[in-house]
């Protein structure tokens, strides 16, 4: 995905949410944070981002981990045997952005679903797991959905849609897990606690470092059973920590300051995708933007492809994504105010319409 370029060259940072950065407040939170052992259950910090992530989860226990992608390679590797198969859509982020992890980590297979925009439907997920008996087939053991879809355009997930993939997955002795690297901003989309959204669900994950500003980490939550379990692959992944309260820390400081307003970011993608819909060159249909992430295309005709957008943009100090040449992504979160949105967006238009 084209974008790289040096920091200090971009004023209004688009590419990702994971570009924010912490806080002087968080610093400080971080600085002065209580720590002890974390491997030997004795960081107090920690533990208490642990009970709290758990708690606002509705789940008996939580693990904290380095990343996302840990916490996903962790439940593949409990909820199922290599050989087994995963559902996931077919733009899952454990299928292009986790270097192959759940075939060289866990040994399974991922069949993928075409959903619409990054969401399947229960019908889908009901023909594509075989009966047990079918000994040809790989067994399935899990169903996994991405709170919200990334490449999907950031779509949120309907809970009574996640709620029928929990039955489904009950009734054919499979497990639900959710990567909820952007659960939080389904939650300001959905107005939902997230322990509603995920209640079907038998493990789940929330990124800190994506809108939620933190520089590192991920906390993993699921049965007491399950994050026992999860610790053993943990270690063996060597994902375990020392003084890991400096970290969970900036964890904490997020959860009491940076919650409430990722309605904002949810705001802010959408009068973006309400100031570029229309432009020349530009498809995008604005009710599709859910949350913070903008996907849009570029159309064939049009007088520029997505990589001279780009690359235009980046002359004004404007970084926004380009997949390919008729795709481009734009996310918005706390390092990105209002004001900043439509001056990117008249830089869009400016461009485009030169363009044109």
């Amino acid at each position: 995905m084209a974008g790289s370029a040096r920091a200090n060259d971009i004023r209004i940072e688009l590419f990702s949410d994971t570009k924010t950065r912490p806080s002087a407040a968080m610093l400080a939170a971080m600085a002065e944070a209580a720590t002890g052992d974390e491997q030997a259950m004795e960081d107090p910090t920690t533990l208490s981002l642990e009970e709290r992530v758990a708690e606002l989860l509705g789940k008996e226990a939580a693990v904290f981990l380095p990343s996302g992608t840990m916490c996903n390679q962790i439940a593949l590797q409990i909820h199922c045997r290599p050989g087994d198969a995963v559902i996931a859509d077919k733009t899952a982020h454990i299928i292009g952005f986790e270097g192959g992890g759940a075939g060289a980590t866990a040994g399974v297979n991922i069949m993928p679903l075409q959903g619409v925009r990054g969401v399947y439907t229960v019908e889908q997920a009901a023909e594509a797991i075989p009966p047990r008996s079918n000994r040809y087939a790989p067994r399935v053991t899990l169903i996994e959905v991405e709170q919200t879809a990334n490449l999907g355009g950031g779509t949120v997930w309907p809970v009574d849609r996640i709620d029928a993939l929990g039955a489904l997955a009950r009734d054919k002795d499979c497990a639900l897990h959710m990567d909820g690297a952007r659960l939080m901003n389904a939650v300001a989309a959905l107005g939902e606690p997230a322990a509603r959204i995920v209640q079907a669900t038998d493990s789940v994950w929330i990124d800190l470092s994506k809108g939620l500003g933190c520089p590192v980490g991920a906390v993993l939550a699921g049965s007491k059973d399950f994050i026992a379990e999860a610790w053993r692959v943990k270690q063996r992944m060597g994902g375990a920590l020392r003084q890991s309260g400096y970290l969970a820390a900036a964890g904490l400081y997020a959860l009491d300051h940076n919650l409430a307003r990722l309605v904002e970011d949810n705001t802010n993608a959408k009068l973006f995708a309400d100031g570029i819909a229309g432009l020349p060159g530009i498809e995008l249909d604005p009710a599709t933007v859910h949350s913070n992430i903008v996907l849009y295309h570029i159309a064939d005709d049009a007088a520029l492809d997505a990589p001279a957008i780009s690359a235009a943009l980046m002359k004004k100090g404007i970084r926004i994504g380009a997949f390919d040449k008729r795709t481009m992504r734009a996310v918005t979160h706390l390092d990105v105010s209002r004001v900043q949105v439509e001056e990117a967006v008249d830089a869009m238009q400016a461009l485009l319409q030169g363009a044109a």
